[in-house]
């Protein structure tokens, strides 16, 4: 089951990005604008098959739970 986090507050469309977090696993689920700036996805390098690469802004650590987990 997902718990909801947050939703960027400052979205022009109200619904992205967006944070959730897994109760089962504690994963932290994110919803964010795919990476698309050539110079960024070279520094990146290869993405798996499968995986994708999120932009978030960085007003968005305050929906972070702030305890992580090991």
């Amino acid at each position: 089951m997902l718990q909801f986090l947050g939703k960027d507050p400052d979205s022009p469309s109200g619904g992205s990005p967006t944070l959730w977090q897994d109760q089962d696993t504690g994963d932290l689920i994110v919803q964010g604008y795919t990476l698309t700036d050539p110079v960024a996805v070279s520094e990146v390098g290869d993405i798996p098959s499968g995986e994708a690469v999120v932009r978030i802004p960085l007003r968005m650590l305050r929906f972070l739970p702030l305890k992580a987990e090991q």
